[in-house]
């Protein structure tokens, strides 16, 4: 129904009838009603002027010169201009066969000459009903559409404010432990640096102790035992062993701190071209804590299946992110495992293997063997604030950014295969040049 039309007009009817009698009557009758009508006397005159008349509904007989009103409605029907008006077929035709043909070919709705002209509004205003509902009804879906468009869009901003918040985080936490590995890399470096020297005066010192003895071999009894209450032989030995566990010691440190810095990657807003292997190896040093053994938990083993791979380009801070988030995630599912498990003999295991897929992808499988996961929450691992760990032990953004990070800042892909107490496999393709999802 139009919207100029005035509150009396109940709607645009076109009456398509070549019997004058049949047409004034049935003019006169929904004029009368309150509806605006249109007459035309042959299917040829119909076709020209609807679309001047744009109606809401059509009276058409079926017996019209020239074209008869079945191959007149099948016309309309398939005009993508006027097949959704309803077409009610008035013919003196009263067998099943034509009634039949009547609606096969789209008619809405068939009157038998002569007509009663109750029956007549009747089912012209049923037919009118139907279109003012599904005009509703459409309206309605539309609206739901918009209301699910700017849901889906106020989503995505807070995906994007979410994302940008935390890459802003990642870079002030990158910067500061840049900072702070640095403040310790200098005095690790003075003792690492040191060490042999500190080794080579203590010998030198022994070895004039040594020199003093052979001397003077009559000390005096002051002197002799004071070598016996500090145990010169001991003391000897135990420095060279403290001086080696200082330099393991300050070499793990020079290590952590290496990660440290190459983990953070402060040009994290550059794509690089780096080495994947050395990323994963990375972020391994910086979880050993978590990997060692605990308590009764054995150490959780660390299977490496490198191929070889071409460098990638990538923002590295941010695929080393991922690395983490993974391997974070395999731990956790590996002491849920441990917690439950009843016999001794579970060995927890985690295996990462890399390879080139094809020209343009390589790809990185992280696998554990720990609770898996269950089909109720597999498709929602990648929804941000989803989480099936304790209140205050996860933000359930972790896979969320991941996901992100992948798919939208990489151009990539990352999914994973589980069953529920099977363990489960993560797998990351990323592109060996760098691209942006349209997504």
């Amino acid at each position: 129904m139009n919207n100029s039309q005035s509150e009396l007009n109940k709607g645009n009817i076109l009456i398509v009838d070549d019997q004058l009698d049949s047409l004034r009557l049935l003019t006169n009758i929904l004029s009368e009603q309150g509806y605006e009508v249109s007459s035309a006397i042959s299917g040829v005159m119909a076709l020209k002027t609807l679309p001047a008349i744009a109606p809401d509904l059509i009276l058409l007989d079926v017996n019209l010169p020239h074209m008869n009103g079945y191959t007149i409605c099948e016309k309309l029907k398939s005009d993508p201009n006027t097949w959704d008006i309803p077409i009610i077929f008035i013919s003196a035709l009263d067998n099943t066969f034509d009634k039949v043909k009547a609606f096969r070919v789209g008619g809405s709705d068939y009157i038998t000459k002569p007509f009663e002209v109750e029956e007549v509004l009747v089912r012209i205003e049923n037919q009118l009903h139907n279109i003012r509902l599904k005009k509703q009804l459409q309206i309605s879906e539309a609206k739901e559409r918009e209301r699910a468009e700017q849901l889906a869009l106020a989503l995505e901003k807070i995906q994007n404010a979410q994302f940008k918040f935390h890459i802003e985080k990642m870079s002030s936490l990158g910067r500061m432990v840049a900072g702070i590995a640095h403040e310790i890399n200098n005095p690790v470096s003075f003792i690492i640096g040191n060490i042999p020297y500190a080794n080579q005066y203590i010998e030198e010192l022994f070895s004039l102790l040594e020199l003093y003895q052979k001397l003077l071999p009559q000390t005096t009894r002051e002197i002799q035992q004071e070598i016996e209450d500090i145990d010169l032989d001991f003391m000897r030995s135990d420095l060279q062993k403290l001086l080696n566990s200082m330099k393991v010691g300050s070499d793990r440190i020079g290590e952590l701190v290496r990660s440290l810095r190459q983990f953070a990657r402060l040009d994290e807003a550059q794509i690089k071209t780096v080495d994947i292997h050395q990323g994963i190896d990375t972020t391994l040093i910086i979880l050993q804590h978590r990997l060692k053994a605990q308590g009764n938990r054995p150490r959780i083993q660390i299977i490496k299946n490198y191929d070889e791979l071409p460098k990638v380009e990538c923002f590295p801070g941010l695929i080393n992110q991922v690395f983490m988030n993974v391997l974070t995630n395999g731990i956790d599912a590996l002491e849920e495992e441990m917690e439950t498990e009843q016999t001794s003999n579970f060995i927890p295991r985690i295996s990462i293997s890399t390879k080139q897929l094809n020209s343009q992808f390589v790809t990185i499988s992280i696998t554990d063997n720990g609770t898996g996961i269950s089909e109720s929450v597999q498709n929602l691992i990648f929804d941000p604030f989803f989480t099936t760990k304790d209140i205050g032990k996860g933000t359930g953004l972790g896979l969320s950014i991941s996901h992100q990070i992948i798919v939208n800042q990489h151009g990539g892909k990352i999914y994973f295969t589980s069953k529920e107490g099977k363990g489960a496999e993560f797998v990351i393709q990323l592109p060996i040049q760098h691209q942006t999802s349209s997504h």
